[in-house]
């Protein structure tokens, strides 16, 4: 890697088609697939997945049939070392993170890596360090800000429309069963704030900067999961914006939410919210305007999970920039380290009773 100028890319440059690989072939790993297909015939992306993985051999086989892929493994290394790809994408469950991150990094190979990105603060900066000295890019799919609602929010909020904020709410509350689609998550003792809060966390980073101060509570309602399944915090950013961050999966409401994500950000010239059914109002004395910021409804997605579908494939076109431009992604491996340090501090602070205070 080089840093002597702003102008030098920070990585060497990707050119001509690119050949991706695919770690995982679960549940979401389906968007990741329909996604990566959608771009393999276009020209100015040039992405093409040459192979998938699993540990379950028959999954990777069955992806690769759907998609077009030739190739399926059930080994990791055998893949990267016969392939030899211009990226990964690691779409696997959280204990497998940190092995297949550094494995990547050991084969030179730049990764995407599903969020959560890490069991722990020090894995996630050995992760880093890793790519960082094999000189590799490394993203974690961190998706929800590349949500067409929470751009438009952002747009709307660095235009000035509100003023300077000083109050936000970042909201995602439903009862949408995801339990079923996702039963390990159940048996996680570390669930909403791990599984939903980070990505939470994460957008009220994107839309006001780094926090300073938080303080959270949790509960568990449902009894067929182990850990938190609700949890509210109060953060206090550096640039004077107090932001409570709500989730639940417990609530109980008509129409459902799912899987929208509500803010409200009051600055001192006015107020933007983003309001069920996708509809971004913007108000001041004397005003009021409501856009409607829906996502596309794209060929392979289906209702509701379109927003995050949508996402996806945006934050798929943000890596293959970043490797035909050779520079860091927006949701990098080192970004990634503070909305992690946040999402351990909600959950030493539900544990102590007291705030968690940051640089």
């Amino acid at each position: 890697m080089t840093t002597t100028s702003s102008d030098t890319p920070r990585y060497a440059r990707k050119t001509g088609k690119l050949r991706g690989t695919l770690i995982g072939c679960g549940f979401f790993a389906e968007n990741h697939l329909n996604a990566w297909t959608s771009m393999r015939d276009t020209p100015l992306e040039g992405v093409e997945l040459v192979a998938v993985c699993d540990r379950d051999l028959a999954k990777a086989e069955a992806a690769a049939r759907r998609f077009g892929i030739p190739r399926a493994y059930a080994d990791a290394e055998t893949m990267l070392a016969e392939q030899k790809p211009d990226f990964v994408d690691i779409a696997t469950t959280l204990p497998s993170h940190r092995p297949l991150v550094e494995l990547a990094a050991r084969h030179g190979v730049p990764a995407i890596c599903q969020k959560p990105f890490a069991e722990s603060l020090e894995d996630a900066q050995a992760m880093v360090r890793a790519c960082a000295d094999a000189g590799v890019q490394l993203m974690v799919h961190e998706n929800f800000r590349w949500q067409h609602p929470l751009l438009a929010v952002k747009q709307v909020l660095d235009e000035g429309w509100a003023g300077k904020p000083f109050y936000g709410r970042v909201q995602f509350r439903h009862g949408f069963d995801i339990i079923t689609n996702q039963p390990y998550l159940a048996e996680d003792e570390r669930y909403i704030i791990m599984d939903v809060g980070l990505h939470l966390l994460d957008v009220a980073r994107f839309l006001f900067g780094e926090a300073g101060r938080l303080y959270c509570r949790t509960a568990r309602i449902d009894p067929r999961v182990r850990g938190e399944d609700t949890a509210t915090m109060l953060v206090d950013f550096h640039s004077g914006v107090t932001c409570v961050v709500e989730l639940s999966t417990a609530t109980r409401t008509e129409p459902e939410p799912f899987p929208e994500c509500l803010v409200r950000i009051e600055g001192t010239d006015g107020t933007v919210e983003l309001e069920q059914g996708y509809r971004l109002v913007l108000s001041r004395p004397g005003h009021r305007e409501v856009r409607p910021v829906d996502a596309e409804l794209l060929p392979w997605a289906s209702l509701p999970w379109h927003v995050v579908q949508d996402s996806v494939l945006a934050i798929q076109r943000h890596w293959v920039d970043c490797l035909r431009e050779g520079r860091e992604p927006d949701t990098s491996g080192a970004d990634n380290l503070a909305t992690l340090e946040l999402t351990f501090g909600a959950y030493r602070s539900a544990e102590r009773g007291q705030a968690e205070v940051f640089g």
